[in-house]
Parts: structure tokens; C-alpha cells; sequence
């Protein structure tokens, strides 16, 4: 780490660097840190908003979707003007306007079977700010599988849920909680429910919380724990997640040992028997 900052980024993060808790050292670890942000829509635009302000110091954004007017509600980083870009290109510049200390890589593919490994292990943390099931599995088993800690994040309509998973083997991981993905069309997207604009920062900044404390080794992540939050009644509860001695990935006897042992489509099923 290299505490000795220049006098820009001593200005930059000034109110960073007075902090006992965080200090010289502490912002020397975010710069020298590399984060991996899976999805650059409502949950990926405040993690890398946040991130990038932070000092994070190399930021790697996957998608391979386009901005669309309807995006524009509730995904901060891009503008009116973006509509038709590829989001990795938006998110680039908007992190690089905001933060010049900050290296942007871009992805613009969807997250599959055969690339998932290379990507997720090039970098230090993991946020899933994806939208579907097929993505939430390849991001878990392969983190998992790589002892690669990342933060979960999820929304619908006016509520979200947010953890993370350390990788350390000793917490759980996400399919302690959903072996499987449910059955198609059992729960409805954003597309079809609606999501309150709003929520989404919400959800996004504590998982840029979660990954800025990581970066630092610094207080107790939630790790084994999940916050559910409810925005219409403004109301946060924590369920405790504990590891499944049959999970299928992080088990007594897993059924996954590599990426080649599930079927990510549809269902996220395990191996056949």
C-alpha cells in the first residue's frame, strides 16, 4: 500500500484521511483496490457512483445492454443524451468525470459459463448488481468457488435485500439460501412489477458500504446476515443466513466443484444424477 498520497488525492479525500478509522492507510487500500461490478443499471449505478468517489482504485463494469429512456428513472450515472449507448461506455465516463484516480475496465458481454472464471478473478471484490437468476448463480458459484467475496443486492417494486459473502469458508453463500432459481415466470422483473426509482440507491449503497469496508478490512460486513427493506413502510429487518451443510456449492458434500458442473439457464439447476 502506499500511504503517501499526492496533494490532489490528500484534497480529494481529505474528509476520508481524518477519519482514525479510515486515515492515510485506509484510503491507500481503496486505491489499491480492484472491484467488479456485474450489471450497470439500478443497483450497478450508485455502487460505482459510490465507489468511484470513494477512490476505489480500479473499477470493472459488466454489461451488455444498452441505455433506454425507461432506464433513466431510477439509473443515475446515465443521461438523456446516453440513450442507445452501451452502458459500460456511460458508466466509463461518468466514473472518469467524477474520479481521475480511478481505472475503468469494460466488459460488454453478459456474464456466462465460459467467461465468468477469468473476469471475477481478476479482481479483488464482486458486487452483483444483475438482475436476474441465471447471473446471481454464475457470480455466487464462482465466487464461491474462487473464495472471491462479493455483495448481493436485489429489488422489486418497493422492496430490496442486500448481503454479502465474504468467501472465506466459513459463512454461506447465496445458494444456502436458493439452492435453485424458481420456476420461470413465479417472479416478475422490473419490466413487468415496476420498481420504485429510488430504491435502488438505497439497496446500491450499502453494497458500495459493504465493498469500501472490505477494501479496508474495516467493521463487520453482513456476512451471514440479510437485510430486508421495505420502503413503504420504511422499516429494515435482518434475517440470519447460516451456512447449509447440503448446499450444493459450499457443503459438506457439494454436487459443484467448477463452473462446468451447473446449468445456468432456466432453472440454475445442480447436476443431474
Amino acid at each position: 500500500m502506499r500511504p503517501d498520497l499526492d496533494p490532489e488525492q490528500l484534497d480529494r479525500y481529505s474528509r476520508h484521511i481524518i477519519m482514525d478509522d479510515v486515515g492515510p492507510e485506509g484510503q491507500a487500500a481503496l486505491l489499491d483496490s480492484s472491484v467488479l461490478v456485474v450489471g450497470a443499471g439500478g443497483l450497478g449505478s450508485p455502487v460505482l457512483q459510490y465507489l468511484a468517489a470513494a477512490g476505489i482504485g480500479r473499477l470493472g463494469v459488466v454489461d451488455d445492454d444498452v441505455v433506454e429512456r425507461s432506464n433513466l428513472q431510477r439509473q443515475v450515472i446515465h443521461r438523456d443524451d446516453d440513450i442507445g449507448r452501451p452502458k459500460v461506455d456511460s458508466a466509463r465516463e461518468f466514473v472518469t468525470g467524477l474520479n481521475p484516480d480511478v481505472t475503468v475496465d469494460t466488459h460488454e458481454v453478459r456474464l456466462s459459463k465460459e467467461n465468468v472464471r477469468d473476469l471475477v478473478t481478476d479482481y479483488d471484490i464482486v458486487v452483483d448488481a444483475s438482475d436476474n437468476f441465471e447471473t446471481r448463480f454464475l457470480v455466487n458459484d464462482a465466487c464461491t468457488l474462487s473464495g472471491i467475496p462479493f455483495s448481493h443486492g436485489a429489488i422489486f417494486r418497493f422492496e430490496g435485500q442486500v448481503t454479502t459473502f465474504t468467501g472465506d469458508g466459513e459463512g454461506p453463500c447465496y445458494r444456502c439460501l436458493f439452492p435453485e432459481a424458481p420456476p420461470a415466470g413465479t417472479v416478475p422483473d422490473c419490466a413487468t412489477a415496476g420498481v420504485l426509482g429510488v430504491l435502488p440507491g438505497t439497496i446500491g449503497c450499502i453494497q458500495a458500504t459493504e465493498v469500501v469496508k472490505l477494501a479496508m478490512d474495516y467493521g463487520e460486513p453482513l456476512d451471514g446476515r440479510l437485510l430486508a427493506y421495505d420502503a413503504a413502510e420504511m422499516t429494515v429487518d435482518e434475517v440470519p443466513v447460516a451456512p447449509n451443510p447440503d448446499c450444493p456449492v459450499c457443503g459438506d458434500d457439494p454436487a459443484i466443484g467448477s463452473i462446468d458442473e451447473a446449468t445456468y439457464e432456466g432453472r440454475c439447476s445442480l447436476p443431474a444424477e
